[in-house]
């Protein structure tokens, strides 16, 4: 499986050009008012998503609970923990609102769509990668606001948390079950017309960056740092995700997994979520003019975490086929 800098990608630099280009229109108190448009955008993603989600897909994963305990607590208290020890290494030598993003990013779920993808090509437990996406999806809406109201109070900062998990309950997880609840009428159409969905689902996301980007521009909160944050980022990202990689994979040879077991853990352990990672910060940050900081590393890490799956997948299903061939 091959990585490709897809038109999503080069979506989300079109889109951070624009906010730099023209950032009123995305800016608070801006005509295309983003205090509304996060929200319905947040719901219409998570929608599509749980128009989209099978269940019967969902349950057939349900039975391996030491690979699913695995993957849960590498993306809710392994990802963290290395999160924790990364603020208090740093210190007060990157921007706040960068610090903040990197623990962010190592508190948000894991992905679904790509998890399970880079498991299917990777020939491993398609249900099980099925099952452990969505059930981190769904905690994620919970714990991730539990994590940052952590690390904020330990700052001396206060989030209101009860109104923020109200949010997300109201904004994302009613919005997901209503898409589920709608699959036995909309389901075929859905399935029909999965492409163009797909669309709609990646040009939402893309317009919520824009607007994530566009009170930062405003406020030149970039100016202030220029690029050294997206070098530390980037360095950062990388490192991250090869101590979470090897990290869980060594967890897979000592537990005794299968290699099929070993692909859906690994994948769905190591990966963060963009898609729900946006539409979540908005909600949890608000408007604060460091948005953008706060979503560069997941923003960083998202094709990272693409292209490194996509080249092991690609091994891990060679020696797959070559172990079938000589049985």
């Amino acid at each position: 499986m091959k990585f490709k800098f897809d038109w999503f990608m080069k979506g989300m630099v079109v889109a951070i050009f624009l906010a730099w280009l023209w950032p009123d229109p995305g800016a608070k108190d801006g005509f295309l008012h983003p205090d509304l448009l996060t929200k319905a955008g947040g719901a219409l993603v998570f929608f599509l998503n749980g128009l989209g989600l099978s269940f019967a897909a969902l349950k057939a994963g349900t039975l391996q609970w030491r690979l699913h305990l695995l993957v849960q607590a590498s993306t809710f208290l392994l990802f963290p923990l290395i999160g924790l020890l990364t603020l208090w290494a740093l210190g007060e030598h990157f921007p706040k609102d960068l610090r903040l993003g990197f623990f962010y990013l190592c508190a948000l779920p894991s992905t679904v769509s790509s998890s399970v993808a880079m498991t299917a090509a990777a020939r491993g437990n398609v249900p099980a990668a099925v099952f452990n996406a969505t059930l981190s999806s769904l905690l994620g809406i919970f714990l991730t606001p539990l994590w940052i109201g952590l690390v904020l109070k330990q700052g001396g900062q206060h989030m209101p948390l009860g109104k923020v998990i109200l949010d997300l309950l109201l904004w994302l997880v009613l919005p997901l079950a209503i898409g589920q609840l709608a699959r036995p009428w909309l389901g075929g159409w859905a399935h029909q017309h999965k492409k163009r969905l797909a669309v709609v689902d990646r040009v939402t996301i893309l317009i919520l960056v824009y607007t994530s980007f566009c009170d930062s521009m405003k406020t030149h909160v970039w100016s202030q740092h220029g690029v050294e944050p997206v070098v530390a980022t980037l360095i950062g990202s990388t490192a991250l995700f090869y101590l979470v990689l090897y990290t869980t994979t060594w967890a897979c040879n000592a537990l005794g997994f299968t290699p099929a077991d070993r692909a859906a853990a690994v994948f769905c352990g190591s990966k963060k979520t963009l898609a729900s990672g946006v539409p979540m910060a908005q909600l949890i940050f608000g408007a604060t003019p460091g948005l953008s900081l706060i979503l560069l590393p997941i923003m960083v890490y998202h094709p990272l975490q693409l292209l490194i799956c996509g080249i092991i997948a690609g091994r891990w299903a060679k020696e797959a086929d070559a172990h079938a061939a000589g049985q």
